[in-house]
């Protein structure tokens, strides 16, 4: 019963705000705006619907002692990163109990936001760079009526695509994923989203299967009709699969192997594949791995499917980043372990990264390779500084930062293609394709067979079953990239 005491300002008098602020007062149950906040000197002094529109927003302290509230809504979908930042700091001097914000248009499908889409403002949302816009309603067309699949559903690249695909108008939204928990989840969110208008109505099937199970996904991938296919799924931490190389390869390509079998097999449109920079000049398996992916669906997409692969760096907050674990430091007190004080890395938040991969899946053509612009690598140091005075700490004083060393796997540096590789702009801003000059030349037949044998097991290889050191001087053989440790244990 305490939310219906909050007092709400709105930031924003526009009609993000106004629509917002309508929605607190028709359902009744989040408290009541007692203000909006604006810059606009036209707009200060005047009331919408009965709410004073006070400003301007530098002066929220003074503000606040003649028109008391708890909590503010940022409600500038328009606004670039560094006006948020801007804001959010004078609004956490302001001590509010709680500050949420109202996603940027390109996150926002419906010309109407939502109070359902309002969340806890992130470190994610005060980016050194302003995401990309990017137009899905037109984007989205190419999906409306048809059934599309997104495996690995539950992840955090996964469940933004299907949070977005919501408003494309599929007639139905298979998730896939194997963990049941992340499964539940997404498939939850995105009902309540649906219940509280977001979106176009369409049935939401979650699907809890494996992967590397190949005759349950030629199977399931028949039974469901699937028009479009996001290939989301994939074993992704690094320290994780350099201590499992073996599970690293059946999930990451045997697993793409069933999915892009079972495509062919069922007569799936278009199949689009989730890579990363890892893959490129891979020194740890997980990038040799996904390297393998791109060539099992590219290869098949030289034979005149529509296949392609959308490759790029590291989305802000995702599970498997380094920003979980910062959040986690920060509120036990530090310190903050950063790997090398020379690390960078790309950067793009997974609401941004999901716009474009929609985009591209459907302005590309299939058996293409295109990549994310992402601009320039970041550095994790300063990024971690960020955090630490987003929580309203000093770096350093406060929450000290620790230096621990690269992991077995990274690289001080990522980068999104190769020496001698040129990208080359599309018509479509923040995307570009790419003509590899890596290929197994034919290869890839054979390649996959001694895998399988070290990941399945054969009667005429039984001592390399599940052996480490053999996946890995496999793996080298192909990519010779790849660290092949001295000390690397056989199991």
């Amino acid at each position: 019963m305490a939310e219906l005491r909050n007092r709400i300002y709105i930031i924003g008098a526009g009609n993000t705000g106004e629509t917002i602020a309508a929605e607190i007062r028709r359902k009744g149950v989040y408290g009541s705006v007692v203000a909006f906040l604006d810059d606009d000197a036209s707009k200060v002094g005047f009331a919408l619907d009965g709410i004073p529109v006070l400003g301007p927003i530098e002066a929220v302290i003074q503000l606040l002692r003649s028109t008391p509230a708890d909590e503010a809504i940022i409600a500038l979908p328009s606004a670039p990163t560094s006006e948020i930042r801007r804001i959010y700091e004078l609004l956490r001097r302001a001590m509010f109990a709680r500050i949420r914000i109202v996603p940027g248009i390109s996150q926002v499908l419906e010309e109407r936001p939502h109070l359902v889409q309002a969340r806890e403002i992130a470190p994610e949302d005060l980016l050194k760079r302003t995401p990309r816009t990017v137009s899905l309603r037109e984007t989205l067309r190419y999906v409306k009526g048809k059934r599309v699949l997104i495996t690995g559903a539950g992840g955090s690249i996964g469940s933004e695509l299907s949070r977005q695909l919501l408003s494309g108008g599929a007639e139905r939204l298979y998730l896939m994923g194997h963990g049941e928990n992340s499964i539940y989840q997404i498939h939850q969110e995105l009902q309540v989203l649906q219940d509280a208008g977001v979106g176009v109505p369409g049935a939401l099937v979650p699907i809890v299967g494996e992967l590397q199970d190949r005759v349950y996904v030629e199977h399931i991938v028949t039974r469901l009709g699937a028009d479009v296919v996001f290939h989301a799924a994939a074993h992704k931490h690094v320290p994780l699969t350099e201590a499992n190389p073996v599970e690293a390869v059946k999930n990451n390509v045997f697993g793409t192997q069933n999915i892009v079998d079972a495509c062919l097999s069922a007569g799936v449109g278009r199949l689009v594949l989730i890579s990363t920079d890892k893959a490129v000049d891979p020194i740890c398996v997980y990038g040799a791995s996904k390297l393998l992916a791109e060539e099992v669906v590219l290869h098949q997409a030289s034979a005149g499917h529509d296949f392609l692969v959308v490759r790029f760096g590291n989305v802000l907050a995702s599970r498997g980043s380094f920003m979980p674990l910062f959040r986690r430091q920060i509120a036990n007190g530090g310190p903050v372990t950063v790997t090398h004080r020379a690390a960078r890395r790309y950067l793009m938040t997974i609401p941004e990264a999901a716009s474009l991969v929609l985009k591209a899946a459907g302005a590309g053509a299939g058996g293409e390779l295109y990549l994310l612009d992402m601009g320039e690598p970041q550095s994790i140091l300063e990024l971690a500084e960020d955090m630490i005075r987003f929580y309203g700490y000093r770096p350093y004083d406060d929450i000290p930062i620790q230096f621990v060393g690269l992991r077995p796997g990274d690289k001080l540096v990522e980068r999104l293609w190769r020496d001698g590789e040129e990208p080359q702009p599309t018509d479509n801003p923040g995307i570009l394709s790419l003509r590899r000059s890596y290929s197994l030349n034919g290869h890839l037949a054979p390649l996959l067979h001694r895998l399988q044998m070290v990941c399945y097991g054969s009667p005429e290889c039984q001592g390399s079953y599940r052996n480490r050191r053999a996946l890995r001087t496999l793996l080298h053989e192909a990519v010779p990239t790849l660290e092949v440790p001295i000390a690397e244990p056989e199991y």
